[in-house]
């Protein structure tokens, strides 16, 4: 608990206007409340004993204003700290949101998405209990007590004893039942997000899933984590409830004593009938913040359990560390000097010498898991290299600053990556808006006509991973979002598998044509797409065996000749 306080108060320096007026409230119901209790001496003693018509005048106007304290109070209590909570939990969503996002690739492919969007929702919604409402409520209810302490001790310290001995042996129980509360808490939030992932995972896969008729199947896996997330939190409402019984008997016993003794000390004129019940009032009405104070400490066990989940993922640094220097407007070389990678502990790449320069079109061929994509992430610096070093016109990258390298590389693969936004926004992600920059990257990708056509033209919202566009048409916006950025190194990973015949042709001599000016790597099965390449590198278990132009290695390399023969079976 001190460091979850440690961790979110200093969040409420920003709100101090705000949090005075809040405090205004809660101390304004704590007052109301006590001042409910003491008002019971004069209306039994003054009112209902000695016949005072004066106090019978003044005391419902005493009424009024208590009621109307404890109302007014409440509310701007209940509106200034929920402000204050809702504002700071938008923050740190905000930077949850932009650590995670700023984490390695390697993260991401260690985590499943589902989890990450529950610890962004789930979680911090439960941790938005905490700092606003449960927080005031805590405060609140102990300046409560305190009056209220304060008034049953000034009506009788003796009977206050008796009255107040149940507070400390309430304690042990109630911090055993936190303690359990939290790890359930814990458990609640770990079932949650398997179902988040559940979820996403199975509406993501929604097409082999009803291909493979395996509804019943992926239902069956939720009904499981379902009945697991609700046994769960039936046993956390088990828990928290339990406060209520330990306070009832514990307050019911020590009640029964204060009425036996006040009782004989009213018989024997030690105290007024006014005072017993004025202190009979407060006792009772002690009892019930002192249950929520309970309750509440155990509510807040959800919120550190939350808290906890979310401070692991704010523990984590991404281990590329961007550099400082920028890139210069024209690149001439690309040079890897024996690179090597170590991924999950297997040997990605070994050893890779390569060179290339401003106008140089790169081939990357071989089989699937040789290599080819291993050693364009390592360009990108979606992995750092293990071993070796890459160079741009000297400069090391790891010296140059992440947005200045990615920002001069773009990315076509096989996997078309598509925004729930207009095609212009989509063609132009990443990137200043303008208009005439999308209509010509999309014309020079052949794809404008079939974007004219639709209702909105560019300006049509597109679906979610674009399933209102057929697949080459989302492959031609992938095009048309890398030819915008007019990048100085150009990767196409496969870019024109998803386009028939005549539009290949028609994109490879668009992208022959724009990569004249720029260095091109291409990772390609189909041999003839590439077959103009500067430079063919032939990638087998993580090596270079061979490189050269096709002629030369369709002579002098074995595994091109396989891997030609294959592709013109």
């Amino acid at each position: 608990m001190k460091e979850f306080l440690k961790q979110y108060i200093p969040y409420y320096k920003d709100y101090i206007p705000k949090f005075i007026l809040a405090f205004i409230g809660i101390i304004l119901v704590a007052g109301g409340t006590s001042g409910t209790a003491y008002i019971m001496k004069p209306l039994l003693d003054d009112i209902f004993i000695n016949k005072d018509q004066e106090m019978l005048a003044l005391l419902p106007w005493m009424v009024v204003a208590l009621y109307s304290a404890k109302g007014f109070g409440r509310y701007i209590q209940a509106y200034y700290i929920s402000f204050i909570g809702q504002d700071i939990i938008r923050k740190v969503r905000d930077k949850l949101f932009n650590h995670i996002l700023n984490m390695d690739l390697a993260f991401f492919n260690s985590r499943h998405g589902g989890d990450l969007i529950s610890r962004i929702t789930n979680d911090i919604n439960r941790i938005q209990a905490a700092v606003s409402n449960q927080i005031a409520s805590l405060i609140q209810e102990a300046l409560t007590i305190v009056a209220l302490i304060g008034l049953v001790i000034y009506q009788s310290a003796e009977l206050a004893f008796y009255g107040l001995v149940v507070m400390p042996i309430a304690v042990y129980p109630l911090i055993l039942l936190a303690k359990k509360m939290k790890k359930l808490s814990f458990r609640s939030q770990e079932k949650n997000s398997d179902i988040t992932a559940h979820l996403s995972e199975s509406f993501n896969n929604i097409e082999i899933i009803k291909a493979s008729t395996a509804v019943e199947l992926e239902t069956a896996k939720f009904k499981e984590h379902n009945q697991e997330f609700f046994n769960i939190n039936i046993k956390a409402v088990k828990t928290n409830e339990m406060v209520s019984p330990i306070m009832e008997i514990l307050g019911a016993v020590a009640v029964a004593t204060v009425i036996t003794i006040g009782g004989q000390y009213v018989i024997d004129d030690k105290l007024s009938v006014g005072s017993f019940f004025s202190f009979l009032t407060a006792l009772f009405m002690l009892y019930t913040p002192i249950k929520r104070i309970s309750s509440l400490y155990n509510q807040m066990q959800d919120a550190l359990a939350a808290n906890e989940r979310i401070n692991e993922l704010f523990a984590l640094k991404p281990d590329i560390i961007s550099g400082t220097k920028k890139l210069s407007d024209q690149i001439n070389k690309i040079i890897f000097k024996d690179v090597s990678l170590v991924f999950n502990e297997k040997k990605a790449l070994n050893s890779i010498t390569l060179e290339v320069s401003k106008g140089q079109t790169i081939a990357l061929v071989g089989d699937s898991g040789g290599g080819k994509s291993s050693l364009i992430n390592t360009l990108v610096r979606f992995y750092d290299t293990t071993v070796g070093q890459i160079t741009i016109d000297g400069q090391d990258i790891k010296d140059l600053s992440l947005d200045s390298l990615r920002n001069n590389i773009s990315i076509v693969t096989q996997r078309v990556y598509i925004f729930n936004d207009t095609i212009a926004q989509n063609v132009a992600y990443g990137q200043k808006f303008n208009e005439t920059k999308v209509i010509d990257a999309l014309k020079q990708a052949h794809a404008y006509d079939f974007v004219l056509a639709l209702e909105d033209g560019i300006n049509t919202i597109l679906d979610e991973f674009g399933t209102n566009l057929s697949g080459g048409q989302r492959q031609r916006i992938a095009i048309a979002r890398a030819l915008y950025k007019n990048p100085q190194i150009l990767i196409l990973d496969e870019a024109t598998s998803a386009l028939d015949n005549e539009s290949e042709s028609i994109i490879t001599e668009v992208l022959e044509e724009v990569s004249k000016d720029k260095i091109t790597f291409v990772i390609a099965h189909r041999l003839s797409t590439i077959k103009n390449a500067n430079i063919i590198a032939v990638f087998k278990d993580g090596e270079i065996i061979c490189q050269g132009k096709q002629e030369e290695l369709l002579e002098s390399c074995t595994e091109y000749q396989r891997l030609y023969n294959l592709a013109n079976i």
